[in-house]
């Protein structure tokens, strides 16, 4: 998985976590990137230093590198005067739909099997990679108490409108 930090039109900067980059550049490219704070489609990468790890024995080494990112766009007029887009259930809905479509293209569905194979994962006993599906309140507290991050996301049904 990869984390960009990410710039709308409106100057606002969140992150955003992807496969790999040609993900990044498929949904951008698609125009299926949008603000997370006011729902702007104008999304451009900010500049950063991306953290390198050199292995799981290894600290993390923060490495500066030449900037990938292209600068964020200007807002065209004052922002003062810029109202950002209206939170109305249809725009939840359809980022709802947008982050099920970027969850499912870029991590492996485990099912039930989440807890168990999430654990694996941080004790290094399976491949890091990204994954989801289902887990019981008693499974989330036992993750936890590993200290396994772990994010529940709202998961809106495909058919939704």
């Amino acid at each position: 998985m990869i984390c960009y930090q990410l710039c709308c039109a409106n100057g606002h900067t969140f992150e955003g976590w992807y496969r790999d980059s040609a993900a990044f550049a498929r949904l951008k490219q698609e125009n299926l990137l949008s603000c997370a704070i006011c729902g702007s489609s104008k999304v451009e990468q900010a500049l950063m230093a991306p953290a390198i790890v050199k292995g799981r024995s290894q600290p993390k080494k923060v490495e500066a590198t030449e900037p990938v990112a292209t600068p964020p766009h200007q807002p065209e007029a004052p922002a003062a005067t810029q109202q950002p887009e209206p939170v109305t259930p249809d725009n939840l809905m359809n980022a709802l739909r947008q982050i099920r479509a970027v969850v499912e293209e870029n991590c492996e569905n485990v099912g039930s099997n989440f807890a168990d194979e999430a654990l694996r994962i941080h004790h290094g006993e399976a491949p890091e990679r990204g994954i989801y599906g289902d887990m019981t309140a008693s499974e989330r507290e036992m993750l936890e108490d590993e200290g396994v991050d772990v994010l529940p996301l709202p998961w809106v049904r495909k058919t939704d409108s």
